[in-house]
């Protein structure tokens, strides 16, 4: 009778917590409030460490229900304005995850953000380590901004903003701004950035002394927001997602 292989001892390990949150069946957050309430065994054995290591082969459970590791999911969201880019708010405020209210779909987290007031393309997956492939500055897709602002805008001020403004002790610039149209008062850019910093665009143009009417994020690398009606998700397939440009 052959003999069952044991793993060896230098198998690589993770917290448990670490290890939901990668299977795609939660935040690593939720998977650590589940540990300290009890809800998880490991092996059969009740844990209540979140950092509790694991093994690839180790069997978790959550409230009695093995965990195995998730199909990968990618959705993308047309995210109205008015809602904020996080699970829960603190104000109470709706959040972007009201679009998703009785889909069915898996823990999904969202890929970057979109302040409250702007609209547009927001990505969401269960794959963590992909997602952070998305985010990495130096070699994730460049994201591309429809931009409502308060003047008609001169080569100077485009030009000004692609060599960049110091602000607030960061110097804040766009890869690309060009004028789509304008009218008597008001017009649209397009910005391009290939770096995601905390309120870029706004806080670039406000250093300018301009105020932003509309933003929208209307592309993210080669993956165009399309037709999606405000509010709508829906799943993304393969060829749309090797779009991004980011290795699987």
């Amino acid at each position: 009778m052959a003999r069952m292989r044991k793993e060896p001892n230098s198998a690589p390990r993770h917290g448990v917590a670490r290890v939901l949150s990668k299977r795609g069946v939660c935040s690593r957050t939720q998977a650590a409030e589940w540990v300290r309430a009890g809800r998880v065994r490991v092996n059969g054995r009740p844990v209540r460490d979140p950092e509790f290591p694991v093994r690839a082969s180790d069997r978790v459970e959550v409230d009695g229900q093995a965990v195995a590791a998730a199909e990968r999911i990618i959705v993308m969201l047309n995210k109205p304005r008015g809602l904020t880019t996080s699970t829960r708010d603190e104000q109470g405020r709706d959040t972007v995850y009201r679009c998703f209210d009785g889909a069915g779909l898996p823990w999904l987290a969202p890929v970057g953000r979109l302040d409250r007031a702007s609209e547009g393309l927001l990505l969401f997956s269960n794959d963590p380590q992909w997602a952070a492939r998305v985010l990495d500055p130096a070699s994730g897709p460049d994201k591309t901004y429809h931009v409502r602002i308060d003047r008609i805008p001169d080569a100077e001020l485009l030009q000004r903003l692609v060599a960049g403004i110091d602000c607030d002790g960061e110097r804040l610039s766009a890869k690309s701004a060009g004028l789509l149209r304008h009218g008597s008062k008001h017009a649209w850019l397009e910005i391009v950035l290939d770096e995601g910093r905390n309120r870029q665009i706004r806080r670039l143009l406000a250093a300018c002394d301009i105020a932003v009417l509309r933003l929208v994020r209307v592309a993210v690398g080669g993956l165009g927001l399309g037709d999606l009606p405000k509010g709508a998700w829906r799943r993304l397939a393969e060829p749309e997602i090797a779009l991004l440009g980011v290795p699987a």
